[in-house]
């Protein structure tokens, strides 16, 4: 097998590549190890997406490692080790894409303070844990048949199907992201709630704008890629049948081509989880908002400032909750008190006293009486 490109091209991308994913690896570790030292939650989203983040660095800098001299080795690897360093990466990708919409979706039901979160919490995981297992089913199975004795035109098919589901799949949870981003983006509770996470709003759309627009862009240039060389056919856009964005160069091609592979893997791949990496960072919390009572870690509600938030008002979604606060209020204030009082101020001639009570005398503080300047007990 000939070389891709020139030797000197070659090695510097290569070399370009493997620094760039082993410097995500290394950074990625070291927040491991500080979510350690500041004695934080071991098992939650932020340790979770960044064991996958790390999973992701690591089989791509094996992956890049092997270009530098044993390129012809890691095209003839068997089924599951080629899964596992070229088809691999993409699902973790997909994994922490799904993981990231659970989180924003989370933050948004604790921020309106919504109790319908309880109530879908697990359907909404469930939901998402049956989407990517199906990326992974559809995605191992394909890898596994594709290595079976098939013709080149049943190879592309089964290529043809693997990259539609996903891409499919990739653009529907991007979509569902945008949308979480643009409720956090309106919702100024969620600001106060990712605060005291030791985050910002800003971050967080940030994150989710440019890893959905990312994510969107690669999916509809994988759907270009086959749908313009459905023959098997080198073009000016792709390498081949197994040559889209979540492959590798497994074929004789030319120097662009692999370049271009290289632009797609720093700028949809690399990109988004360094965002993520750097969203979910270690963080060393100035104050526990959580203990000083200002955060409820249950139910995120309006009473995240001493008075009143001055940007109460910011967000539409909170007119509702504001509406059913004040029936509520309005409810008690109009019930007719039957228990124990503790007194009235009366005119000074008069005296008020409590009305009767029920089923008996009420045990506990004694009533009050006051009649003219004097009050009784």
């Amino acid at each position: 097998m000939k070389s891709a490109i020139p030797w000197p091209v070659e090695l510097g991308l290569t070399v370009l590549y493997s620094v760039l994913c082993c410097a995500l690896f290394l950074a990625t570790y070291v927040q491991l190890w500080l979510l350690l030292h500041y004695k934080q939650k071991r098992f939650g989203y932020q340790s979770l997406l960044l064991y996958l983040c790390l999973l992701w660095a690591s089989f791509r800098t094996v992956l890049f490692s092997f270009y530098l001299k044993n390129c012809a080795q890691s095209n003839d690897l068997q089924p599951f080790p080629s899964w596992l360093l070229y088809c691999c990466p993409v699902f973790l990708q997909f994994s922490t894409l799904c993981l990231l919409n659970v989180y924003f979706s989370q933050v948004i039901f604790k921020a309106r303070c919504s109790p319908e979160f309880n109530k879908y919490k697990t359907s909404l995981r469930l939901g998402f844990l049956f989407t990517f297992m199906a990326f992974l089913i559809v995605n191992l199975c394909c890898v596994l048949i594709t290595y079976g004795s098939l013709s080149a035109d049943q190879q592309g098919w089964i290529t043809m199907t693997r990259t539609i589901v996903s891409d499919c799949l990739f653009v529907a949870c991007s979509i569902t992201l945008a949308k979480n981003t643009y409720k956090i983006a309106n919702l100024s509770p969620a600001n106060v709630y990712l605060e005291s996470k030791g985050t910002s709003g800003h971050q967080a759309v940030l994150t989710g704008s440019v890893i959905s627009l990312l994510y969107i862009l690669r999916a509809c240039y994988n759907l270009v890629v086959i749908s313009i060389s459905p023959e098997n056919k080198p073009s000016p856009f792709s390498y081949g049948w197994n040559g889209v964005s979540d492959h590798a160069v497994t074929e004789d091609v030319i120097g662009l081509e692999y370049l271009l592979f290289g632009i797609l893997i720093l700028f949809c791949e690399l990109l988004p989880m360094g965002l993520m990496v750097y969203f979910f960072r270690a963080k060393r919390l100035s104050q526990n908002l959580e203990a000083a009572g200002m955060v409820n870690s249950h139910s995120f509600g309006s009473r995240a400032y001493f008075f009143d938030n001055p940007r109460r008002y910011d967000s539409d979604d909170d007119l509702p909750r504001l509406a059913s606060a004040r029936g509520e209020r309005g409810s008690l204030s109009s019930t007719p008190k039957t228990s124990a009082w503790y007194g009235a101020i009366c005119p000074s001639n008069g005296c008020a006293l409590s009305p009767p009570l029920l089923n008996g005398t009420a045990s506990g503080t004694p009533i009050l009486f006051t009649c003219g300047a004097q009050t009784l007990a």
